[in-house]
C-alpha cells in the first residue's frame, strides 16, 4: 500500500486479519429493508478473484482507493489488491479523488459523482484518460456522462451488485446495453420480472432482488428501474426509470420521477427538479416538451421543485415530495 493510511482502511485491516470468518457490512435496500449483514471472507475472496480474473489484475498491477471501506465497493477494492498481490493508493473520499496524482492506475472504482467532478476541467480529463480501467457503479449512469466516458482511452464498465453479491456480478461495457455476468453467475427473473441472481461463487446463494430487468439470456440482462420505484396509475403500470430516460436531453438539471398518492387514479406521476421554480413561460415550454417525448398517460400531472437535492453516499438522490 502506497500514501498515507485512511483510519477506515486501518480499520478494514484489522477486522480482515481477526480471527473470524466474516466482516461485517450494510446492505443498500437492493434486495429489500437495508440492514447489518455478515459477510464471509471467502466469498470476498472469490468474488475479489473473480474480478481480477476478468480484468487481467496481477501482481504488477496498481489499484486506487478512493471509496470509504464502510462500504462494500471500498472493502473490495482492497481485498482485490490482497488477493492479486497488486500495489494499492490509498486516498481520502472525496469527488476528485485523482487529484495530486501522478501515478498511472491499473484499476480505480469511482461513484458517477466523483466521475463527474474529476471531468469538470482539463486535468481531471487527463488523469480520468490515464486509468486503464475504470469501474463505475454506487448510482446511476446518466447518458451524458457516459458519452463523456465513452470518448476517453480508459476502458470503463458499469457495475451491477450490491453487498450481498458481495459487490459486483455483472459489467456492463460503457456504450453497450447489457449487462454480462461473471464467473458461473447466472439470472432469472421472477412474477414481478425482477432480477433473480444465481451466484455458485457466494456458497451458491440466490439473490432476489427490486430491479426491474429485460432478460437478454440466463447470462445478460438490461436494467430498466426499481420496483419500488413503479407508479400505479389509472390502472397503468409505469416505471419512473423509464419515464426519466426518455426526458433526459430535456432538462440541464437534476430531476426524478416520483408518485403523488391520487383520489381518482390511486397514483398520479410528479416530475421534481433541482433548482428554483419556474416561470410561468418556462413551464409552458417544459410541459410543451415533454408532450413531445411522452405518452399522454407517462405525462407528469404535477411538477415540483426543490432547491437541492440530497443524495445518499453514494451519489443517489433521495426521492423525496
Amino acid at each position: 500500500m502506497r500514501g498515507s493510511v485512511p483510519d477506515d482502511v486501518i480499520s478494514f485491516l484489522q477486522e480482515w486479519c481477526d480471527d473470524n470468518d466474516y466482516v461485517e457490512g450494510h446492505t443498500s435496500g437492493s434486495t429489500g429493508t437495508p440492514k447489518s449483514v455478515r459477510l464471509l471472507k471467502s466469498d470476498m475472496r472469490a468474488s475479489a478473484r473473480l474480478t481480477n480474473e476478468f480484468l487481467g489484475i496481477d501482481s504488477c498491477s496498481v489499484l486506487l482507493l478512493s471509496l470509504s471501506t464502510t462500504y462494500i465497493a471500498g472493502k473490495m477494492m482492497m481485498v482485490r489488491a490482497l488477493e492479486a498481490g497488486a500495489s494499492l493508493i490509498a486516498v481520502a473520499p472525496s469527488s476528485t479523488p485523482l487529484r495530486g496524482l501522478s501515478e498511472r492506475i491499473t484499476l480505480a472504482a469511482m461513484v458517477p459523482m466523483q466521475v463527474s467532478e474529476t471531468l469538470r476541467d482539463e486535468e481531471g480529463v487527463r488523469q480520468l484518460s490515464c486509468i486503464e480501467c475504470l469501474l463505475v457503479g454506487g448510482a446511476p449512469v446518466d447518458g451524458e456522462l457516459e458519452q463523456h466516458l465513452a470518448a476517453l482511452p480508459t476502458i470503463t464498465y458499469v457495475t451491477y451488485g450490491m453487498t450481498e453479491t458481495v459487490s459486483h456480478v455483472a459489467l456492463r461495457k460503457v456504450g453497450e446495453r447489457c449487462y454480462t455476468a461473471l464467473g458461473n453467475v447466472t439470472f432469472a427473473i421472477d412474477d414481478r420480472s425482477c432480477l433473480v441472481i444465481d451466484a455458485p461463487q457466494l456458497s451458491g446463494r440466490r439473490f432476489i432482488t427490486n430491479d426491474i430487468v429485460e432478460l437478454c439470456s440466463e447470462r445478460q440482462f438490461v436494467w430498466q428501474g426499481r420496483y419500488d420505484h413503479v407508479i400505479m396509475s389509472g390502472g397503468l403500470k409505469f416505471c419512473a426509470e423509464v419515464i426519466e430516460q426518455k426526458i433526459s436531453s430535456l432538462l440541464s438539471s437534476r430531476y426524478y420521477i416520483t408518485a403523488a398518492p391520487d383520489d381518482r387514479l390511486g397514483q398520479r406521476i410528479v416530475l421534481v427538479v433541482e433548482g428554483e421554480q419556474y416561470d410561468e413561460v418556462a413551464m409552458e415550454e417544459l410541459r410543451s416538451s415533454l408532450s413531445a417525448v411522452l405518452s399522454r398517460y407517462e405525462m407528469p400531472r404535477e411538477i415540483r421543485f426543490i432547491a437541492h437535492f440530497e443524495e445518499t453516499y453514494s451519489g443517489k438522490v433521495k426521492r423525496k415530495l
